[in-house]
């Protein structure tokens, strides 16, 4: 339970100002939004997947003290890629002949691919052993941070305040990767 919790909490953080929730947010202003949200779901479902697999084959092989340490500083890496920022790549070709769900289901999951959130994916399934609750808690995490992209779509039509999106959601992974750097060391 707490590995489904801490997966959705922590993955809908990093997700916030994240370059997916600004494609989901454009998205929202072409296509349906129950269209939109079910390609962002195919696709979570699939990369998610991938990752929790990678997390817990890698937690095999590297001790439990190293791969806090590791955890952690990912985690504080994550803080300070957000206050980066990430850059919305390429725009949608017209004439797009795959239609709305599966035109956004590969973009989010060819997006994911190396991106924040799918690394920290990979930590907290690493973290917790837990295949399902972490596969379960990031999907509906990123589901939930991106529905709500989708929602300011449709009714405002522009986004939230990026920097004050962008210092909370620092400053919360560094506090995250500060408290598992202390809980290894204790």
């Amino acid at each position: 339970m707490l590995s489904s919790v801490s997966s959705f909490f922590l993955i809908a953080i990093a997700e916030m100002g994240d370059k997916t929730q600004l494609v989901a947010l454009s998205f929202a202003t072409k296509y349906k939004p129950a269209k939109v949200l079910l390609g962002i779901f195919i696709g979570t479902i699939v990369v998610h997947l991938f990752s929790v697999i990678i997390g817990e084959k890698v937690s095999a092989f590297i001790p439990l003290f190293y791969l806090k340490i590791l955890i952690g500083l990912s985690f504080i890496g994550f803080g300070i890629w957000t206050l980066r920022g990430d850059t919305c790549g390429g725009k949608e070709k017209k004439g797009n002949k795959l239609g709305p769900i599966a035109t956004v289901a590969i973009a989010f999951f060819l997006a994911e691919l190396g991106d924040k959130t799918q690394l920290a994916t990979i930590s907290l399934a690493a973290q917790y052993h837990s295949f399902l609750g972490v596969w379960l808690g990031s999907t509906f995490g990123m589901v939930a941070a991106d529905g709500i992209a989708i929602v300011v779509g449709i009714i405002a039509g522009k986004k939230l305040p990026e920097k004050l999106i962008k210092y909370v959601s620092t400053s919360i992974f560094v506090v995250f990767g500060v408290l598992i750097i202390i809980d290894a060391i204790r």
